[in-house]
């Protein structure tokens, strides 16, 4: 039995991956989210707590195994120092953390100048969260989402950090699938930092804006 733990269990990528992993029986899943009415409901343990609230996370971080973080806010960065510290603090190894595209102005041409101008400005602390995951000595695994739309797909291709970002757009569900598939072999990706977008949808702005 695999222990995971997903932060931020209410957002909607976690809650695609919360489903996927739904029928295996080899991983207990613990749900952490700020209102756990959320998640009424779920055939799991719902914990109610903030990332930056320590004593809370150090509670649910005991035991576990994989740890997913969904978070996001201006203070991503902070979110990230207190998971990561916590992280050490019980032993746990390997994360799963969504930022955001763009945090290494890694985006090409004309979609990327639109990406800086609708989003630029609050993608910092996504970067200083990245960077210090990586610095961090943990097993992670780094995922940059493009433009997220609620299609009920699984059609994702990836980049590498060091790589120009693909396409315009994903599904949360796609994003999810590569998640669920990480945790369930968690060899999968360490040390990746990837951008993950929908195959064939290059353009100046995602097709759906």
């Amino acid at each position: 039995m695999k222990n995971v733990l997903i932060l931020g269990a209410g957002g909607q990528i976690a809650r695609w991956v919360i489903q996927l992993l739904a029928g295996d029986s080899n991983i207990r899943l613990t749900l952490f989210l700020r209102n756990a009415r959320r998640l009424a409901g779920e055939n799991a343990h719902v914990v109610e707590g903030d990332v930056l609230d320590r004593s809370s996370l150090d509670a649910a971080m005991t035991g576990q195994e994989v740890v997913y973080a969904n978070l996001t806010g201006d203070d991503i960065d902070a979110q990230a120092q207190s998971v990561i510290a916590s992280m050490k603090a019980a032993g746990v190894k390997r994360l799963v953390f969504v930022t955001s595209l763009g945090i290494y102005d890694e985006v090409p041409g004309a979609f990327g100048e639109w990406n800086r101008r609708e989003i630029g400005e609050y993608l910092p602390p996504f970067r200083r969260a990245a960077d210090t995951i990586e610095a961090s000595g943990l097993a992670y695994t780094i995922l940059r989402p493009a433009w997220l739309s609620d299609v009920d797909e699984v059609d994702y291709a990836i980049t590498a950090r060091n790589q120009p970002f693909g396409g315009t757009e994903v599904s949360r569900k796609s994003v999810a699938a590569l998640i669920a598939k990480i945790i369930a072999s968690p060899g999968l990706h360490v040390g990746g930092n990837l951008g993950v977008h929908k195959p064939g949808s290059d353009g100046e702005k995602p097709s759906f804006l």
